[in-house]
């Protein structure tokens, strides 16, 4: 009886007998981190063949560590944090232009003990809203981003059967009386910003931090929805972002350098790019 409790306190086998296996045999808990607080499921000294017969930890470092007893977290009460499902995304904060909105989620069990903390409780997003907007607000225009190709496929914008994307840019408008040459213009920006992948890209060249570029607006371009201009045609005064079709990496910002829209000058003869 004496050897068996001596045994129980010091959590090691001796003559080769397991005396504890868990840390509730053991009479073990230890915060921090202990590394006495240990059950020796074989002799100090013996040979290992399975690997249940290893020691195992009841100090709470084990808990990162990774070599608790099964036991350990019953055993002494640790608590990890229980959390639950994200409520539902709150209004956009803004009523015109770019704004956030959160949504929430709530502890129901806090954690204790070493147990995992509770994770973040509030997330947020980037949302944009227009409805709220002045008539003759441009905020809605800063935040459009236009869609470029090479100015050398200005010629290729009709419908036709190819699967070239750059080929086959269908006619948005095809058959609106309302949708012709004439309301086609030019943009000119300086680019403020670009990417490295447009560097890679021949087709991108001319897209250099402080140049300026042409870009057209044809008329394949054009919509409706938007009092007939192209989409991301920017604002003077306020960088707008641009990105490239066929090349996704390549991106940046660039700065419209004019108000008024170019529709006889050199730019629109040689444009750079143009919009999609």
């Amino acid at each position: 009886m004496l050897r068996y409790w001596i045994c129980l306190a010091s959590a090691v086998c001796l003559a080769g007998q397991c005396c504890a296996n868990s840390c509730r045999d053991a009479n073990l808990c230890c915060p921090g981190r202990d590394s006495s607080c240990v059950v020796q499921k074989a002799h100090q000294n013996a040979i290992i063949d399975d690997v249940s017969d290893k020691p195992c930890y009841c100090d709470h470092a084990c808990l990162k560590l990774g070599d608790c007893c099964p036991d350990f977290r019953e055993t002494c009460g640790v608590t990890d944090c229980v959390i639950s499902e994200w409520g539902p995304w709150s209004e956009c904060d803004t009523g015109c232009g770019s704004g956030s909105m959160q949504r929430s989620r709530r502890v129901l069990q806090a954690a204790a003990r070493g147990g995992r903390h509770c994770p973040d409780l509030i997330q947020r997003r980037a949302c944009q809203a227009h409805h709220a907007c002045a008539p003759d607000s441009d905020i809605p225009l800063r935040e459009e981003s236009a869609m470029i190709l090479p100015g050398s496929l200005s010629v290729s914008r009709h419908s036709n059967d190819t699967v070239d994307i750059r080929k086959n840019l269908r006619l948005r408008n095809p058959d609106d009386p309302e949708s012709n040459s004439h309301r086609e213009y030019c943009v000119q920006f300086e680019v403020l910003k670009v990417s490295k992948a447009c560097h890679l890209d021949s087709d991108y060249k001319a897209l250099r931090e402080g140049d300026t570029v042409c870009v057209m607006c044809e008329t394949a371009a054009l919509r409706r929805d938007l009092k007939w201009r192209c989409a991301g045609h920017g604002v003077t005064g306020h960088a707008t972002r641009f990105y490239a079709l066929v090349a996704p990496h390549c991106h940046g910002k660039w700065l419209r350098t004019k108000q008024d829209l170019d529709k006889r000058g050199d730019c629109c003869s040689s444009p750079d790019f143009i919009f999609v």
